[in-house]
């Protein structure tokens, strides 16, 4: 699904989304869900990834969106609500005003080093990681959806609806808030995110960027990047060229 907007209102504005009062959801406990590897998570390192709007064709983001949802699972719901379905990665279309170039570009969790949403989530069910990863713990989550006003990225959903058929590594529930894991159970197997692998160019770099001698860190030193909404000052671990 794309949306055609303004690409400096798209860098510089926010979006907000409506609050509610929801169920409180259970199922799946998400003990391996947040340490799945066998090495504890340390600050030592701090995943991200680099996306090349030069390089990503449509079809390219396309198949991001299809990995994504074929590995968490989510997308196939039936919701009575709409447009308001879950999109963990979306794919918008942001417009130069001066040089009316058009440019696509796949949109999810940016993981920020200051997560918004983790500061204003009452239970401390927005977390983030000592590697940067930012998730949600669904059994905390009380669907205030106050992490969704806050996220300038519009990047997190809520579950309308009960769900079913739902992925062993990836618990969901009514009522509660979700969004991109950066695939933290497969990070935490060595591999990368499945939007990142289904890409097969360099358009979509994922790595340490921590690591010197990383890809991405050394990618990252020879070109032009760029954070959306850097004038908030949240580092985010998601960056991207040519936008």
């Amino acid at each position: 699904m794309s949306k055609n907007l303004n690409r400096r209102d798209f860098i510089k504005t926010t979006t907000a989304t409506t609050a509610g009062v929801a169920t409180i959801a259970s199922g799946i406990t998400l003990t391996t869900f947040v340490n799945a590897n066998e090495s504890p998570v340390t600050d030592e390192k701090r995943w991200g990834m680099l996306i090349d709007t030069n390089k990503l064709t449509e079809a390219d983001i396309d198949e991001m969106v299809n990995a994504c949802q074929e590995e968490q699972g989510w997308g196939g719901e039936t919701h009575s609500t709409g447009d308001q379905k879950p999109r963990w990665i979306k794919k918008l279309k942001v417009q130069d005003k001066t040089t009316k170039k058009i440019t696509s570009l796949p949109l999810m969790c940016q993981h920020c080093e200051k997560p918004p949403c983790v500061d204003v989530c009452p239970t401390n069910a927005s977390m983030k990681r000592e590697d940067g990863i930012v998730l949600v713990d669904r059994h905390l989550c009380i669907g205030c959806r106050y992490c969704m006003m806050a996220c300038p990225y519009d990047a997190r959903s809520f579950a309308h609806e009960t769900i079913t058929d739902q992925k062993e590594h990836m618990p969901r529930g009514k009522g509660t808030v979700e969004a991109c894991t950066m695939c933290v159970h497969r990070v935490d197997k060595g591999e990368s995110p499945a939007c990142a692998e289904a890409v097969d160019s360099d358009a979509v770099i994922f790595g340490d960027l921590y690591d010197a001698n990383s890809k991405i860190n050394q990618t990252l030193k020879k070109i032009q990047s760029s954070q959306i909404r850097a004038d908030l000052n949240l580092n985010t671990g998601v960056r991207y060229s040519g936008i």
